[in-house]
């Protein structure tokens, strides 16, 4: 059993450690035929790599992806995709000798369980892994070419965003994936001041997908929605997930929750809501997947922390380097990339099953 893998069908996974030589994804059970080079995979990775502004981590990488394995004359064979991504900006020095445990870091649980932690960077537990995410899911979105996935920012620094000012075409706009415009105006502002600060915010990702059939997924034991917050869940700095309404669902009445259903085309239903996200009993219902997850903030501050060091005794630990005042604003495209593993996987479980009819 490998704890570094995910997926059933499409099974990917990831390696490396933030002040490594390199990381990367091993994608296993791609379908054979899809055309696939690098460029295809470099558009993802340039929306998520750090240094793309001033509101990011200063470290300079250009995450280029290098395909090694599983393609031949520009199309997949079937067999495992082998991906990488030099790191070519990695400062170890920034981090000095060990430090104590820095509390909000995975030091303390790291030394608990293998008995050693990699405390430049964070190692495995650092945000840098999600970039072999990305990678892997831009392999994932071309078994999936229906389905259309995107992520934005609703709420930074306990700031929420106004959905009657939401304007799709404003999230590649700014620099903080708000479709809010005056939202982002205040956020940017926000961030910058934590980052003079030395401190970091918090904030929630949204995350659509839209041309989902209904079928997708399963009963009980690999429930859709199961699978997805088991995704987002496995993501750095992600401390909570939400499966449509969420936890708002539990301060609503049951005629307000449901989803009511009218006649649509054929026998489908046309639903009046979707409090439920796209997901029902497991299972896709042809509506919008939808998908929250609430980053924590960014835990590597300059601000000096109480905390212990390794041989038990009281210490303070501060973190310098280069460190994203919050995290979640370079978050947006790894949760798309969470979404289109899970949903490429229970595509290929949903044909294994019942054949490609739906």
């Amino acid at each position: 059993m490998s704890w570094n893998s995910f997926g059933r069908v499409l099974r990917f996974s990831t390696w490396g450690e933030s002040h490594g030589p390199a990381i990367g994804a091993l994608v296993d059970g791609c379908p054979p035929g899809l055309a696939l080079d690098e460029s295809l995979i470099q558009p993802w990775l340039d929306a998520r790599r750090p240094g793309a502004s001033r509101l990011t981590s200063r470290r300079r990488e250009p995450d280029r992806v290098r395909i090694l394995s599983g393609t031949f004359e520009g199309r997949t064979t079937g067999t495992p995709i082998s991906l990488i991504i030099d790191n070519v900006d990695a400062r170890p020095r920034d981090y000095g000798e060990r430090p104590p445990y820095r509390p909000g870091h995975a030091d303390y649980a790291y030394d608990a369980k293998y008995g050693l932690s990699d405390w430049r960077g964070g190692g495995r537990s650092s945000a840098r892994e999600t970039a072999a995410r990305v990678a892997a899911g831009a392999v994932a979105r071309l078994v999936i070419p229906e389905i259309t996935i995107r992520a934005w920012l609703v709420e930074l620094g306990g700031d929420i965003i106004d959905r009657t000012r939401f304007d799709p075409e404003a999230i590649g706009a700014n620099p903080v994936a708000c479709p809010d415009p005056e939202a982002a105006g205040r956020w940017q502002e926000l961030v910058e001041q934590a980052r003079k600060a030395g401190t970091s915010l918090g904030a929630v990702v949204e995350c659509v997908a839209t041309g989902v059939p209904a079928g997708w997924g399963a009963p009980v034991y690999a429930k859709l929605d199961a699978d997805l917050a088991a995704a987002m869940m496995s993501i750095n700095a992600v401390k909570g997930v939400e499966i449509g309404d969420g936890f708002a669902a539990a301060r609503l009445r049951g005629e307000e929750n449901a989803d009511p259903m009218r006649p649509g085309r054929g026998a489908r239903p046309r639903f009046l809501s979707n409090h439920a996200g796209g997901v029902a009993g497991g299972i896709s219902t042809g509506q919008p997947i939808v998908v929250r997850a609430a980053f924590k903030p960014t835990p590597s501050i300059l601000k000096a922390i109480d905390t212990i060091g390794r041989d038990g005794k009281s210490a303070t630990a501060s973190t310098g380097g280069r460190h994203d005042p919050c995290v979640a604003i370079r978050g947006a495209p790894v949760i798309e990339a969470m979404m289109a593993l899970v949903l490429a996987d229970h595509k290929l479980l949903h044909r294994a099953q019942c054949g490609g009819g739906k």
